[in-house]
């Protein structure tokens, strides 16, 4: 199997997931990526393409999004990212797969532990600069995100919505960064691009499956994705550094 083919199994393997929870794409994406590309590399690509779709996403779900919540947490993640692209070029390969792990971890920590959080705007922007110094580290904003929307009982498809909103934004402040940094270039966007149908197919995909979920099917789901990357990151890390 090629690698263009690889690329595009990962990511449309990935979309499903994204379609499902609203922030399963980088989750599975980058680790799934990092088997066989450098992971700077999977995270590149994946920031790409969240920027490609985050139009479409903000143009269909623009009403079920919390734009109050995602204002604060932007402002967050304007100053954390740039701190996670700088992590990012300083970290060899093998402890990057065990940084994303961790993670991970995080954000199934919260999910089993149902984080409540306190009212005001401090913990949004807390989430958003956490969110951010992990999506220019990993591409994956998404852990503070679910932990915060998560304690504020958000509803699951005001949710979902928010996150894959979200996840453009970030996409978006990480941007300048993997320019200045020497990240971007012809053959990464050329493979994102390629990558880009499966990406919306997959998105497609499970979306049909959220709409069967209830509240208590979103969390169960969201918790098993984060369980199985997790576990599958950390085991290709250690296997490296070993």
């Amino acid at each position: 199997m090629d690698q263009i083919t690889l690329i595009c199994t990962a990511v449309f393997a990935a979309a499903v997931l994204r379609g499902l929870t609203g922030f399963g794409f980088a989750l599975a994406a980058v680790p799934a990526l990092s088997l066989f590309l450098d992971p700077a590399q999977a995270v590149t690509i994946a920031i790409l393409l969240q920027c490609m779709v985050g139009l479409r996403d903000l143009a269909l779900m623009r009403k079920l999004v919390q734009f109050r919540a995602l204002g604060l947490m932007g402002a967050g993640a304007l100053i954390g990212t740039p701190l996670g692209i700088w992590g990012l070029t300083l970290l060899p390969a093998d402890v990057m797969r065990l940084v994303l792990a961790g993670i991970v971890g995080i954000g199934l920590a919260a999910l089993i532990l149902k984080t409540r959080l306190p009212p005001g705007p401090g913990p949004a922007i807390g989430a958003g600069f956490a969110s951010g110094l992990f999506s220019g580290l990993a591409a994956m904003p998404g852990p503070p995100a679910i932990a915060y929307f998560l304690g504020t009982e958000t509803p699951a498809k005001q949710t979902r919505a928010s996150l894959m909103v979200f996840f453009f934004l970030t996409s978006l402040i990480a941007m300048p960064g993997l320019w200045l940094t020497g990240r971007l270039h012809a053959e990464t966007f050329t493979q994102a691009l390629i990558a880009f149908p499966a990406l919306l197919i997959g998105t497609w995909a499970g979306g049909r499956a959220f709409e069967k979920l209830g509240e208590g099917g979103y969390r169960t789901a969201a918790t098993a994705l984060l369980g199985v990357t997790a576990a599958v990151t950390a085991t290709r890390g250690l296997a490296g550094l070993l």
